[in-house]
């Protein structure tokens, strides 16, 4: 009976536009997705957004937090200036790391370790992708583990469904910037069906705009990942498709946790202190799935994925100052920023005297992640009322370890001598189990849709000290909603819901009594669209209890176990307006403007004691009414395009309002959370309000060859975008590109 259910439920993640369109043929099936193609998005029950490859692949966007700065609700702080560390927020949750996010590649878990290490540093890299979505809103219920935040797909260049193509693009800039993806692909049919492939290469490049005191520019990074894709569809009565994903990434980065002391970061922005000179991180990633899709008639469609994901990393990093002369020096870096003798430490200040030494962290880290996912789409009637029923079923199994080595290098009179290495010592290890079961049915009765729903996860845990203890755990997580629509007529619809969300906190925070984040979400909105003009408006409102505190900015690190801290609650506004200015009055060329505007009201409440120690990370120093960390009032985006003959190109501007650092909302803290004498530390204090502006050309030279080019931080606009993970850091400076494309 138990293996008949598997089979039932065989299928990877059904798309919420699925619920919707009719049957698609095998050969027109895309990866799966879970907003679906744009059009669709106006009939999701929660609000959503999909924003395609080729929008900001002509913007010459690479980084998520300009790609998402057109998406209301969806804020990412960045912290290199080039987004290969975005931190994704949505709708007020902490967005450290990403952790309160369910990340997805192609409907895939792609995070290192999402149930084991959430908050590992990982993202996919948005410049090989073929499409992003964004799903906010209450119709969650099919993924997960972490929804108090929201949902990513990021969706991979697809196997074209015609005869052979190719595409390229290449392009070159400022401070050694480099940008290709490549690709070959196409279908054909062959006696054994139709056979489809698909050979990718992206790569980046970039010497950094950061020059380090001492040897010159060195924050630079390189990025390589191939991609192979094929696909299957069989002659035979089942109308059926196989697809195999191999893909690999490798990246390395002179990139640094540590920042600069906020008065050296107004003097020079692109600075960085010769103490973190050593600071090398290097990252390989492979992901593999193999996919079946079968639709057996018109009313039911089968969908299973088996997945495999590894994920090594080594980053060897400035992490503390120890004292050699019997000065006292700050042994956090972020609170040597705002101590003057260690300070001239990290500078390498070259004064007699300047003596001490600060230490690398050389932490390898070890992720591994595979299981099966499957899901049943049965569309049937009860009496007036349509039903489309999805059920998903999903076995989950991901591990993180890895080890820890100090290097600590003296420093003399400000000269920094040779390194001596300590011993090798174990981060610990964690592993998690996960089963996940959902049940969402689309219930049509005329112009109104409803969709109730439940998720319930079961975590079996176990977590290994350092010190070699080994500590099972199991915990459950139950989430669920209902939304809906309305179709008032052809151009709008009502739509929103109630949706509990959750967020998974790790094995050893488990173990040491920490509880699941939750969330209750609730939205209203419109849509509305029409021939040239298409807008939406919503209001949201969600309460947050057990609150995941982050662990950046906090002593250890790691896999370190994760605490509550209290609740918080957030409410806003979101809007989104497309309008063609030219197109509206049927002229030959086209206008396209848009304007978004987010109101974010997010505080802290129910904090247990009058403050957030220090243990809390970024939440430390909070109290009952205090702004979360890092998410602005007002997110702010406009832009107009043209598009003219053979010419083309857009102005895009973004803005943020200023935030806090911490959750103290002040200056650098004098006492800590229990209301003892504390140092001070540069992650306290405000993160700059920010306004940039982009410009981009493109001119179809001839049919499969076009020239593009631009600018990115017009005005050359500086600030603090980050004091996490320790210390200020600053954006990136005006960058020029320009290159082409060739297509056929």
């Amino acid at each position: 009976m138990r293996a008949h259910l598997l089979f039932l439920l065989a299928a990877s993640q059904v798309t919420l536009a699925q619920n919707a369109a009719p049957t698609i043929k095998p050969s027109e099936l895309p990866p799966l997705r879970v907003t679906g193609i744009a059009p669709d998005a106006f009939i999701l029950p929660g609000s959503a957004a999909v924003i395609e490859g080729e929008e900001f692949r002509a913007k010459g966007y690479t980084n998520l937090k300009q790609i998402a700065a057109n998406t209301p609700g969806v804020f990412v702080r960045d912290e290199d200036g080039f987004g290969n560390f975005p931190n994704i927020s949505i709708r007020g949750v902490d967005g450290t790391r990403s952790a309160k996010v369910t990340l997805m590649e192609d409907g895939i878990l792609t995070a290192p370790s999402p149930y084991s290490s959430p908050n590992a540093y990982y993202s996919p890299k948005s410049g090989r992708m073929a499409g992003i979505e964004f799903l906010k809103g209450s119709s969650q219920v099919m993924y997960g583990p972490h929804t108090t935040g929201g949902v990513i797909n990021f969706l991979s260049t697809p196997i074209p469904t015609g005869g052979q193509q190719f595409f390229s693009r290449l392009t070159a800039g400022s401070y050694g910037n480099f940008f290709n993806q490549t690709w070959l692909g196409g279908t054909t049919m062959t006696e054994a069906g139709k056979v489809g492939a698909l050979v990718e290469l992206h790569t980046q490049l970039s010497d950094g705009y950061r020059s380090i005191d001492g040897i010159g520019r060195r924050s630079g990074f390189t990025l390589t990942e191939p991609m192979v894709k094929l696909a299957w569809e069989p002659k035979g009565p089942l109308r059926q498709r196989l697809e195999l994903k191999v893909g690999q990434t490798g990246f390395e980065a002179d990139e640094s946790y540590a920042g600069l002391s906020e008065a050296d970061l107004r003097a020079n922005p692109d600075r960085r202190y010769g103490s973190s000179r050593f600071d090398h991180h290097v990252a390989e990633h492979w992901r593999t799935y193999v996919k079946w899709i079968a639709e057996p008639d018109k009313s039911l469609r089968l969908e299973s994925a088996a997945y495999y994901n590894q994920f090594d990393r080594n980053w060897d990093k400035l992490d503390g100052l120890t004292t050699t002369t019997g000065a006292t020096l700050r042994t956090n870096v972020a609170e040597a920023l705002v101590h003057a003798p260690s300070l001239a430490i990290l500078r390498g200040d070259l004064v007699a005297g300047n003596d001490g030494s600060f230490y690398t962290n050389d932490a390898v880290r070890n992720h591994e992640a595979f299981g099966w996912q499957g899901s049943v789409r049965k569309q049937f009637a009860t009496g007036e009322a349509k039903h489309e029923l999805v059920t998903g079923l999903r076995v989950h199994r991901d591990t993180a370890g890895g080890t820890n080595q100090r290097t600590t290098y003296v420093v003399d009179d400000g000269v920094i001598g040779a390194g001596t290495k300590g011993a090798v010592t174990s981060a610990g290890f964690q592993e998690t189990t996960a089963t996940a079961f959902f049940a969402e049915d689309a219930i049509k009765l005329g112009a109104l849709t409803l969709r109730p729903g439940i998720r319930y996860e079961y975590l079996d845990m176990a977590n290994t000290t350092s010190g070699g203890a080994y500590a099972p755990v199991d915990s459950e997580m139950v989430m669920g909603g209902l939304g809906f629509t309305y179709e008032l007529d052809a151009q709008n619809t009502l739509f929103g819901g109630v949706y509990r969300g959750g967020s998974a906190a790790n094995p050893s925070g488990y173990a040491a009594g920490t509880r699941s984040e939750e969330s209750l979400g609730k939205e209203l909105g419109l849509r509305h669209r029409e021939r040239a003009t298409s807008w939406e408006l919503t209001a949201f409102h969600t309460d947050f209890r057990n609150l995941i505190a982050p662990v950046v900015g906090v002593a250890g690190g790691g896999l370190m176990p994760v605490t509550n801290g209290g609740g918080a609650t957030s409410y806003g506004l979101e809007a989104l307006v497309r309008h063609d200015l030219a197109g509206a009055q049927g002229r030959g060329f086209a206008l396209p403007a848009y304007a978004g505007v987010t109101w974010t009201h997010a505080r802290f409440s129910d904090i247990e004691g009058s403050r957030l120690g220090n243990s809390a990370g970024i939440f430390a120093g909070a109290s009952n009414g205090n702004e979360i960390p890092y998410i602005p009032e007002w997110k702010l985006s406009a832009g107009l395009g043209f598009e003219t003959g053979p010419w083309g190109g857009s102005l895009d501007l973004s803005y943020y309002s200023a935030t806090w650092g911490t959750g103290y909302n002040g200056n650098p803290r004098l006492v800590d959370g229990s209301g003892a004498l504390a140092n001070p530390s540069a992650i306290d204090g405000k993160v700059d309000g920010l306004l940039t502006l982009d410009l981009n050309v493109r001119y179809q030279l001839t049919k499969a060859f076009k020239l593009v080019g631009g600018v990115q931080n017009l005005l050359d606009k500086r600030a603090i975008i980050s004091r996490a993970p320790l210390g200020p850091r600053a954006n990136a400076p005006r960058t020029v590109f320009f290159g082409g494309e060739v297509a056929f």
